[in-house]
């Protein structure tokens, strides 16, 4: 190439684009406007503050949803912005930080980037956030979100160093802090440290994560690349670290035998030996987290072998009609039978998974006869039976609450094509009204997602439907089950949009249900919305 200096641009272009594309999804946005964030530097600083945010559950393997971020938001800009924000309109700019600035309304993000190199143009993937579902204490289904890889790129390159040398730096500054007992700063040191072995961690279960989806995905230089930065770590570094901890054990030693009495310890002293017993259980946690590393590593070379093996063996598959090569030929010539294990024989050529428990040489093994392994056998696979069965209908129970009561909520709304949350449960029965509120959990989950969606296009529903295969699931999944409770209704078919909306102006809803696990008599406060039928 003529210019050297142009190599590896693209990778130069993907971290420009990880702050331009954010500043492209956030600009002449009316929100901020509205929120009293009128200069690009604020927009900014609340855009970094919720990413460090989510950063932070993340490394702490604690649940981030929109409820989370939103009390984040409402203490920052008490405490700090002054803004004239209500705690609802600081819900709205997270969900708007969350779900456009950062996910852009769930749509694919790209910034290009010219390789000089193969003199073409790049679509580079840019992801910012991703999500998972969780069930909080009343088994009520959310939305967790935490750090992708090009989050954690674009907050740690604001540090301006580079990852391979973040701990390296940081364990040198840590040392250089324990030698001078800054003790305090040491502290803070080995909290930096211990981060960046958490996200080396995460980085690994993502990656073991992607293999188990499409190990054609992940290539051979993604993995040696996983691999050598997580063996570069491990390199000298729990030796290191084990010596860090002697080191400040042998100083709590001293202080706590110069001083027997821990009361006569100055403010000072008493300060450091606080830090020092800190840095001490910190420093525990880190090499616990190197072991977790090699292990997680370990398992990664494991996974990948072996979905690789299983994708090259995908090849060797001789596919064949059963119909035509077995039962034809059977019923020609019944004798075949006599030589059917030929047929069968290849479905046990895997061989079994041996597993190797060291525990059981020294002990006596037992000699197990035939008739015990059947009984057992017998045992285990009745219990599995029955107990699938119990989950089958356990199901099908919570499900059928589901249905009963978003039937309810339809049948009023398409009656009067708009009626009021309020409207609607004066109108109802007593038993219509055990329907609609069977748990408090059931119904808080249903009105939270009528109104993350607000508008369900049926039409829409229909055609996707129609155009892929959808999984079956055991949890409860808005779209599909009101596709399936207008199927079972012929004068509903019409149905063309159900829009749902807030009414914060209104008074809130009161209902009163019996706790489903204490008995205890509740009330439910939830907020009035509108219910709109849009008809064809």
């Amino acid at each position: 190439m003529q210019y050297d200096f142009l190599k590896d641009f693209t990778r130069r272009m993907k971290c420009v684009g990880l702050y331009a594309l954010l500043y492209d999804n956030s600009s002449q946005k009316y929100i901020w406007k509205e929120r009293g964030f009128n200069t690009l530097d604020e927009q900014l600083n609340v855009i970094f503050s919720v990413m460090l945010y989510i950063m932070e559950q993340s490394l702490k393997e604690e649940s981030c949803t929109i409820d989370n971020i939103t009390v984040f938001l409402d203490s920052l800009n008490e405490k700090y912005y002054k803004k004239s924000m209500s705690y609802a309109e600081c819900s709205d700019l997270a969900k708007f930080i969350v779900n456009v600035v950062l996910s852009n309304e769930g749509r694919p993000m790209y910034f290009g980037g010219y390789d000089y190199e193969q003199q073409e143009m790049k679509e580079l993937h840019i992801s910012y956030v991703n999500n998972r579902i969780i069930y909080d204490e009343q088994d009520v289904r959310r939305t967790s979100y935490y750090l992708t890889d090009d989050g954690y790129n674009l907050l740690l390159g604001t540090l301006e160093v580079e990852s391979n040398l973040k701990l390296t730096i940081q364990e040198m500054i840590f040392n250089l802090h324990l030698e001078k007992q800054s003790y305090d700063k040491a502290l803070d040191d080995v909290k930096n440290i211990f981060n960046l072995m958490r996200i080396k961690l995460q980085k690994t279960q993502a990656d073991m994560l992607r293999i188990k989806r499409n190990p054609l995905e992940y290539s051979v230089v993604e993995y040696n690349e996983r691999a050598q930065d997580n063996f570069n770590t491990l390199e000298d570094s729990k030796k290191k670290f084990a010596g860090y901890r002697n080191k400040v054990q042998s100083r709590v030693q001293e202080m706590e035998e110069k001083h027997i009495r821990i009361e006569e310890l100055s403010a000072v002293d008493t300060e450091k030996l606080h830090d020092l017993q800190e840095i001490d259980k910190y420093l525990a946690r880190a090499i616990d987290e190197y072991q977790r590393i090699l292990s997680l590593q370990l398992d990664l070379q494991v996974l990948y072998e072996e979905e690789l093996k299983n994708v090259s063996e995908m090849s060797l598959v001789q596919r064949f009609n059963l119909h035509t090569e077995l039962y034809e030929r059977v019923l020609a010539n019944p004798f075949c039978l006599e030589r059917l294990d030929i047929f069968f024989r290849p479905l046990f050529n895997k061989a079994p998974d041996k597993v190797l428990n060291i525990n059981q040489f020294l002990t006596l093994q037992k000699v197990r006869t035939l008739e015990e392994d059947w009984e057992e056998e017998a045992i285990e696979i009745f219990d599995a039976t029955a107990w699938e069965e119990e989950q089958r209908r356990r199901v099908q129970e919570k499900m059928a609450k589901y249905e009963a009561s978003l039937s309810v909520i339809l049948a009023h709304t398409l009656a009067k094509k708009k009626i009021q949350l309020s409207e609607l449960i004066d109108d109802l029965s007593v038993e219509e009204r055990e329907r609609l509120v069977p748990t408090i959990g059931i119904f808080k989950e249903i009105m939270v997602e009528l109104l993350g969606v607000n508008v369900v296009n049926i039409a829409e529903l229909r055609k996707e439907r129609s155009d892929f295969i959808l999984e079956e699931t055991n949890d409860f999944r808005l779209q599909n089950m009101l596709l399936e409770i207008l199927d079972k209704r012929a004068d509903w078919e019409a149905l063309k949009k159900l829009e749902v909306y807030r009414l914060p102006e209104a008074k809130p809803v009161l209902l009163k249900q019996a706790d489903e696990n204490t008995g205890i008599l509740k009330n439910i406060r939830c907020s009035d919305v509108m219910l709109k039928a849009v008809w064809e």
